[in-house]
């Protein structure tokens, strides 16, 4: 199966990153149709997200499975497993060699893409550092596409900012995937290696994440299609 997207409105990620199922089943109502697909997080998946991701899988809805698994090889393989019959489109495993091979172990022959998390947007240089790494994040990104690629992964995750080199690095068949998206004009948050929906399609993004910049908007469904439009116009 190819999750290669098809249109603008299939490339964007929405992130349910709200505390209930209740503020998430709004947000869904007010942006169907103008989101491809709908990301839960960890917040949400602690407050009853995981049915309600079934929920919407089994109503048509792609659903991203941001979960970042990491653990014993067993244990990860196991778990996506159990993934793989939820109905879930995207799920998300640290970009450890290993454990992205006992995850690619785990998948069999199940309609799910699995997505190596290469370094979070929300890190940079210094964070690399203190976290024992000794090179850049460029370069901690860059091994781990490679190793995502080696294991057989469906696509990464990695900042807008290192999408165009990656591509090069990996080839056109790996999904793309960036978080740390901004449109003009909006804050950064907490996010550190940022670029605007249509840079990073230009870039290489296959799927671009844009939460609070929508979440946050006056008009959600608006803001929504504002994205969709410059996804548009840079394709």
């Amino acid at each position: 199966m190819s999750f290669k997207p098809e249109t603008a409105t299939d490339r964007l990620i929405l992130p349910l990153d709200v505390p209930t199922v209740e503020e998430a089943r709004t947000i869904v109502a007010q942006t169907k149709g103008a989101v491809g697909v709908y990301k839960i997080g960890m917040q949400l998946q602690f407050a009853g997200g995981l049915p309600f991701a079934q929920e919407l899988a089994r109503e048509g809805q792609k659903i991203f499975l941001d979960v970042k698994l990491l653990d014993i090889d067993n244990t990860v393989e196991q778990a996506v497993r159990n993934i793989a019959k939820m109905g879930m489109t995207f799920v998300t495993i640290h970009a450890y060699p290993k454990t992205m091979r006992a995850a690619v172990a785990g998948l069999d022959a199940a309609d799910l893409c699995l997505l190596g998390v290469t370094v979070l947007t929300s890190m940079d240089d210094e964070d690399v550092k203190a976290a024992g790494y000794a090179g850049s994040a460029v370069e901690l990104v860059k091994s781990r596409a490679v190793a995502a690629r080696a294991a057989g992964m469906g696509g990464i995750v990695c900042s807008p900012r290192e999408a165009g080199e990656l591509r090069d690095l990996v080839g056109a068949d790996l999904v793309l995937v960036t978080p740390g998206v901004r449109p003009v004009g909006a804050s950064a948050d907490d996010q550190r290696r940022v670029m605007t929906p249509g840079d990073a399609i230009r870039a290489g993004a296959d799927y671009i994440v844009c939460g609070r910049p929508i979440t946050g908007a006056a008009d959600r469904r608006k803001a929504a299609e504002d994205v969709v439009e410059e996804i548009a116009a840079a394709l």
